[in-house]
Order: structure tokens, then C-alpha cells, then sequence
């Protein structure tokens, strides 16, 4: 936080740091920290009348206090009020101050949530005020998220010091807000965070509330203005037009054991003629698992090799993933007379300094490689097309960053998660997108199977009889989060395991913390059928081709998001055999769990469960965004807004053609600095 915000709203030097850790660095992000709820100190409940299970306000006389000691230490205190009903408040941690506050005949005023206890109705760990020092309060009390050793009535005090000092002046025309029926954000905000007792916490929480509305609209509003005007921008970029002669093109699709799809063919032609434009291509390719985006990558990226001189660099999430696309290009590649070069982090120093230097002096053409292609040392000759894979699972900054070593760099992003209609209209309203809608034909339907925990010996049995039959398994272990550590035991152990329970198979482990050449080493024996069974921890996710392995088996598919259950389920059905992907889930399974597994199991599009997983988690993990640190959406709902987005897209169009100014000052307010990064 800037000296002088912490000036301006009076924070010492440990609050305005503990603001930080909740991303409250200015004062309008203090005035958009709005409550996650409210309570009512505007008036006093008799107890006979208060709520059983809500959060209510009493007030009475103190009978009489005590320490008990069994079941543990614990300070009770009885308080009977003028409907000479009685309450009793009870407190496991507690303090001296507590003692005094409850002294037998003071008058106390007590929040809480009462509840049936055993020695009658009670509040466990109520708030105390003396009826003295404290007038009831004139409006609802927020609470808001808050971090360790910051309390409620800091945060409160803090948050009204920059309601007070921010400029909260209209920006956006009366005719635009009266159209809509919104309020003006200064009365939404401070409605929001002081709201007056008769609005019932129902409204309050209901997203229709107008006041909500106004926060949501202005959100969308902010978002559809920064893609706008990136599109804008792009389309005033001068990129080189890439216009290749289709030479090396030919060549390859005559070297292939297949033909393209039509989709293919189809994706193909749009990307040629992006790349034959001034404007910098700015492309999304969106297809399911296996409908073939990495040759079509391929064909873009030699239609820019056929120019002179021009560079390519090829960039995915995870080591594997690289690796896998680097081994595609090099044998796709090389017998064209094109050197593709390596890079990432695990490189030797000697290995990684030459191929920056060949890069640099443009000797390389092509690089593959992951987040390393991005750091401030690696530097292009003359850099024309970068190709992304995954590119949700990458920040939005490092996307930047890579589109930044050249100039207006022709951009294809690719995804196996195809993005919903809704998501793309929201946040990729700057893409151009290409969909291959239609798998090759020689890829076999899927069976999913859910199956207990419990019954793990019988999924090992049908992996020991699918290896007898000469096919080959996946064995994927489960993603724990937390440790990475102690993903790699789980792996090891279950590697053991299976070598034990099934001594006549070749079984070999892949994890993400083994260096390049053991993982490639591993993957080539898998590869050539010398390993009947893969265990793996995710990182065969995406990108691993092995025709010969029919038989999926996912631990603890319960803990996995659907895209990346989808993805995995995807490294089968690649050769003629029928293939099976099994989901071993153990119980119990909460609701998200249940949800996502029943969406697995009944369907196979790519598409439809996207659409779903959208439903269930929402969009950030879709876009990157927050590991980028990139301002999401937090009013706004993809699912329940689509109204409010539609309104916001029309209103965008006319302010950018007709208001200029309202269009800086909505977006210096909603986004700043970080305008950017929505461009990427």
C-alpha cells in the first residue's frame, strides 16, 4: 500500500500490511471489500421472542456467573431480562475482563446465535456491550472477510475512512442508468456497507438487490471496455503478414499416416489467413481431447517458417507436455530440413546458454519448451508466431511476457478445455475462436466406470487381464495439493503395491519431480510397449499419445476437477481396441464431488462438460487468471448475469464510439494499471 493511501485513511504501518494479505492495496479496493454478511445491534429481542439458530440481540440482568470445570474450563453466566425469560451465555475461552463484564446485577447486552442446550437455551461465545457506553446502532453491522489479527471493528473503521475519501462522483451517463434502472454507485456502495435496519438480510444478499446490480453492471461494464479496446488495438497493430508459398506444408501432409478432418482443414484455412494480415493474430483453437490441434499447430507454424528468416517458439504448462510436443515437431520437422531446439528450466547451463544464443542470432527457427521461453535472458531473432498451449493453465502476465519478445507477434492459443459460450463472450471477447468439432475417425468411444474404493482388487484384476490381452494401463495416482512430497509416497506406494499384487507385469512410475531424461527414458519404454502399466502422478494429463493403452484407472477421482478428469480420461481410445477409463472414488463424497463424477460418467463431449464443469467451479480456473493475479469477476456471475453481460456488451459499443472520456475514467476507476493484462 502506497505512503500516502496509508496516510490518507490513517492506517499504521500493521494494519495497512495486513490489508495487503486480503489484496486491499488502494482506497477504492477497501470500498469494493464489501461484507460477506450483516448483523442487527439496531434492536433489542426479548428472549421469550428470540430466533432459536439466528443471530439475534438480547439484553438482560446477570443472575449469576461461575467456573465449571468438567467437561473443561468454562465460564457460564445466566441473564434474565423484563419478559422474565432467562439465557445463558457460555464461554470455553475466556478472560478476566469477561468476569467483570458478567458481574452478578450489571445489565449486559448480548449477539449471538442461541441454541437448545442441555441446561436450557444458550449463546456460546457471545458478543458483549455494556447498555451504558452503547447506543443501538443506526444501520446493520457488516462483517467482513478478514485476516489473522485484523478484527472487525479495524476493518470496519478502515473501510469507511476510504468510502469517505474516495472520489465516488457519477461517471456514467443518467440516460444509461435511468435506462437500466440502476442506482448511483456512491448510494450502492454505501447501502452495501451501511445498510439501513428495515432492508432484511435476504434482500441484502440477493443478487437482484438494485444495489448489487449497479456493482455487477460496472464490473461487466469494465471488462467489455478493456476487450473492446483491446480488439481495437490489435486491429490498429502492424504485425509482419506471414504468406507462406505451402512448400514444407505439402511435404509434411505427404509424410503423414493419416489425413486431416475436415475440421482440421477448416481450422487450418482460417489460421492461414490470419497469419496473411498486418493484424496480429490473436487466435483461440478450442478442440476436445484428440481431435488433432497439435499437427494443426504444426501446419501453422511451418505456413511462418516458409517466410524468411521468421522464428516460432511452441510453449505448454508442464515439462511432459513440452517434451511430448517437442518429440511430435522434431520428427515432424526435422526430415523437412527445420532444427527444432529444447529449452526449459531443467537444462544444463552450457545446453541453455546455446540454444539462447542461437535463438538470439536467429540461427534456431523453432523452440519448444515451457515458462522458460518467457524469462528476461531469452531473446529472439525475429520472432513471428507464438503458439500456447493449455494456455489457461498459464498466467495471463507470462502469456504477456512471451507475446512481448517480438513486434505484434501473431499469437494461437490452443485448449483441450473448450470454453463456454458464455466464458468466451465474457472473457475472450478479443479471440477469434476455432473449434474442431470432429474427432479422427479412428479414435474408439470410451467406456467410464465408477467404482468403490473398496473394490480395488477387482480393478486390478481387469488391468492384469487387459495387459494379458496385449494392451497396456494407465494407473493414475491422486492430486494432492498440498504436498507434492507427499503426492510422490502416494505414487511410490502404490507402485509397489502393484508390483506385488501383479509380480508378471512390467510396471514403471512417472512423476514430476523425476529430471527430463528419467521421465523420457520411462515414457519411451511405455512408449515402444517394453511397460505394460504407467503408474503416474497428473503429469500424463495432456499431450501423451499411446495408441497400445487401452485401460485408464484414476485414484481418487473424487478429488479431480472435470477438465482434468476429461483430459486424463483422453490418453485412451488412441488405437482400434475398445478402452475403458475407470474412477475409483472413495467415501464419503460431498456434493461438488457427487456432481462432477456424474457429469464424467454420463458424458464423453468435451463441450457439454465444459459447459457443466462452468456450472460447478466457475470461471476463474478456465482462464488462468487467478494464478496471474488478473482481476476476475467478483460481483458479477457468468451463470445468473448473462442479462447484466448482454446490457454491459451493448453499452460498451456505444460508449467507445460515442463517449471516449466516460470510457477512460469507468476504466482508470475499475481496472487502473491492470487494463492490461485483459488484453492478453
Amino acid at each position: 500500500m502506497q505512503p500516502e493511501t496509508r496516510q490518507l485513511l490513517k492506517l499504521t504501518d500493521n494494519i495497512a500490511n495486513k490489508l495487503e494479505k486480503l489484496h486491499l492495496h488502494s482506497a477504492w479496493d477497501l470500498a469494493l471489500h464489501l461484507p460477506l454478511r450483516y448483523e442487527d445491534e439496531t434492536q433489542i429481542i426479548p428472549i421469550a421472542a428470540a430466533p432459536i439458530g439466528e443471530i439475534c440481540q438480547v439484553e438482560g440482568v446477570v443472575l449469576h456467573q461461575e467456573i465449571q470445570f468438567k467437561p473443561r474450563k468454562q465460564l457460564i453466566a445466566r441473564i434474565k431480562d423484563d419478559s422474565e425469560a432467562c439465557l445463558n451465555l457460555r464461554f470455553i475461552h475466556f478472560y478476566p475482563n469477561h468476569q467483570k463484564q458478567l458481574a452478578q446485577g450489571a445489565t449486559v447486552r448480548a449477539l449471538g446465535e442461541i441454541k437448545r442446550g442441555f441446561y436450557g437455551d444458550e449463546m456460546i461465545h457471545p458478543k458483549l456491550k455494556s447498555p451504558e457506553n452503547n447506543k443501538l446502532a443506526q444501520s446493520l453491522t457488516p462483517i467482513y472477510p478478514t485476516t489473522n489479527g485484523l478484527n472487525q471493528p479495524t476493518l470496519r473503521k478502515a473501510v469507511q475512512a476510504a468510502l469517505d475519501a474516495v472520489d465516488l462522483t457519477e461517471v456514467l451517463p443518467e440516460k444509461l442508468l435511468k435506462s437500466l434502472k440502476l442506482p448511483s454507485l456512491a448510494e450502492s456502495l454505501r447501502t452495501l456497507h451501511n445498510p439501513p435496519p428495515e432492508l432484511s438480510m435476504q434482500t441484502l444478499a440477493d443478487g437482484v438487490f438494485p444495489a448489487w446490480q449497479r456493482l455487477k453492471f460496472d464490473e461487466l461494464l469494465a471488462q467489455q471496455l478493456s476487450m473492446r479496446l483491446a480488439r481495437q488495438r490489435r486491429k490498429s497493430g502492424n504485425a509482419k503478414p506471414l504468406i507462406g508459398n505451402g512448400v514444407l506444408s505439402k511435404k509434411l501432409l505427404a509424410n503423414l499416416p493419416f489425413r486431416l478432418t475436415h475440421a482440421q482443414q477448416r481450422v487450418c484455412d482460417e489460421i492461414r489467413a490470419d497469419l496473411a494480415n498486418h493484424v496480429p493474430m490473436h487466435r483461440l483453437l478450442q478442440g476436445d481431447v484428440g481431435s488433432g490441434k497439435t499437427i494443426v499447430a504444426a501446419l501453422s507454424a511451418l505456413v511462418a517458417l516458409e517466410c524468411e528468416g521468421v522464428q516460432v517458439a511452441i510453449m505448454a504448462p508442464t515439462e511432459i507436455l513440452a517434451e511430448q510436443h517437442f518429440i511430435k515437431f522434431k520428427q515432424w520437422f526435422e526430415t523437412l530440413g527445420i532444427r527444432v531446439a529444447w529449452l526449459s528450466g531443467s537444462l544444463k547451463k552450457k545446453a541453455k546458454d546455446e540454444a539462447k544464443a542461437a535463438l538470439a542470432n536467429g540461427e534456431i527457427r523453432v523452440v519448444v519448451g515451457t515458462h522458460a521461453l518467457f524469462q528476461d535472458d531469452v531473446l529472439f531473432d525475429n520472432l513471428g508466431l507464438v503458439i500456447v498451449d493449455e494456455q489457461h493453465r498459464f498466467g495471463v502476465a507470462q502469456r504477456l511476457a512471451l507475446k512481448n519478445k517480438g513486434q505484434d507477434v501473431h499469437q494461437l492459443m490452443m485448449s483441450a478445455t473448450p470454453i463456454p459460450r458464455t466464458l468466451a463472450m465474457s472473457f475472450l471477447a478479443d479471440l477469434d475462436v476455432s473449434s474442431i468439432d470432429e474427432l479422427p475417425p479412428n479414435r474408439t468411444p470410451i467406456k467410464t466406470k465408477l467404482v468403490n474404493q473398496l473394490r480395488r482388487n477387482d480393478v486390478e484384476g481387469f488391468v492384469l487381464s487387459t495387459c494379458q490381452k496385449g494392451q497396456q494401463a494407465y494407473w493414475v495416482c491422486p492430486l494432492i495439493e498440498e504436498s507434492e512430497t507427499l503426492q510422490l509416497q502416494t505414487a511410490t506406494d502404490t507402485l509397489a503395491e502393484l508390483q506385488n499384487h501383479l509380480p508378471s507385469l512390467n510396471i514403471g512410475l512417472v512423476h514430476g519431480r523425476m529430471k527430463a531424461a528419467e521421465k523420457a527414458a520411462v515414457m519411451s519404454e511405455f512408449i515402444s510397449g517394453s511397460l505394460n502399466v504407467l503408474v503416474a502422478t497428473t503429469v500424463i494429463e495432456v499431450g501423451v499419445d499411446v495408441p497400445n493403452a487401452s485401460l485408464m484407472v484414476i485414484e481418487h477421482a473424487e478429488r479431480m476437477g472435470l477438465a482434468q478428469l476429461h483430459q486424463l480420461r483422453g490418453r485412451v481410445g488412441r488405437g482400434a481396441a475398445a478402452s475403458t477409463c475407470v474412477l475409483l472414488f472413495a467415501e464419503p463424497l460431498g456434493q461438488v464431488s457427487k456432481a462432477r463424477l456424474k457429469v464424467i460418467h454420463e458424458h464423453t463431449d468435451g463441450f457439454e462438460i465444459a459447459r457443466q464443469d462452468l456450472e460447478i467451479r466457475g470461471p476463474g480456473e478456465f482462464l488462468g487468471a487467478r494464478q496471474s493475479g488478473a482481476p476476475m469477476l467478483r460481483f458479477a456471475d457468468l451463470q445468473t448475469d448473462m442479462v447484466l453481460l448482454e446490457q454491459a456488451r451493448q453499452a460498451a459499443a456505444d460508449l467507445v464510439a460515442h463517449e471516449p472520456d466516460v470510457v477512460a475514467r469507468h476504466l482508470e476507476r475499475w481496472l487502473g494499471s491492470r487494463e492490461g493484462f485483459l488484453a492478453a
